[in-house]
C-alpha cells in the first residue's frame, strides 16, 4: 500500500557553501549599524505616541507590568511601585518609582532592571530611574487587580 511518500538514498551530501567577509555588501569600508538603527528608528503609529494612550506609552507600561516583585506575586505596576511614567517625542523615558520598603532586598537590582527593561521598548532610545521614597508606599497604592491576585478583596 502506497501513501504517496517517496524516499530516496543518497551516498553523500554537498555541504552548502560557508559565508565569506567578501561576500558581504561593500559600504565604503565602513560597517552598518542597521540592526541598532532600525530599532531605534521604529515609531509606533497613532497620534500621541508618547502620551497616556499612545502606543509608545503603553508599550512602556506592558513592558513594567513584565517585572514582578520577587516576593508578592504581582507586576511592580499593579502592585503601585510605579509612580509616573514621562515619555518624550525623542524617545528618552523617565520612570519615577519606589519599593515597598527601603530595606527590599532587591533595593540595588531593580531599578536596574526597569532602566534594562523600558530601554529594550522598540521606540525607546534610553530609560531614566528615578527611585524616590516620599511618598511611602502602602498597599492602598495596588490596583484591584493585584488586590485581587492577593485575596484583599
Amino acid at each position: 500500500m502506497s501513501d504517496g511518500v517517496r524516499s530516496e538514498t543518497v551516498e553523500t551530501v554537498d555541504k552548502p557553501p560557508r559565508a565569506q567577509v567578501s561576500d558581504a555588501v561593500d559600504n565604503g569600508g565602513e560597517r552598518q549599524r542597521d540592526y541598532l538603527s532600525g530599532f531605534l528608528a521604529q515609531k509606533p503609529t497613532g497620534d500621541a505616541a508618547n502620551e497616556p494612550g499612545g502606543a509608545l506609552y503603553e508599550a512602556v507600561i506592558d513592558a513594567l507590568k513584565d517585572i514582578f516583585d520577587p516576593e508578592i506575586p504581582v507586576n511592580i505596576y499593579d502592585l503601585g511601585l510605579i509612580y509616573g511614567v514621562e515619555v518624550t517625542e525623542d524617545g528618552h523615558a523617565a520612570v519615577t518609582m519606589t519599593l515597598t520598603t527601603p530595606h527590599c532586598p532587591v533595593a540595588e537590582s531593580m531599578p536596574g532592571e526597569v532602566e534594562m527593561r523600558v530601554a529594550a521598548v522598540p521606540g525607546i532610545a534610553f530609560a531614566d530611574v528615578n527611585l524616590v521614597w516620599d511618598p511611602p508606599w502602602d498597599p492602598q497604592k495596588m490596583s484591584d487587580d493585584a488586590r485581587l491576585e492577593l485575596g484583599m478583596l
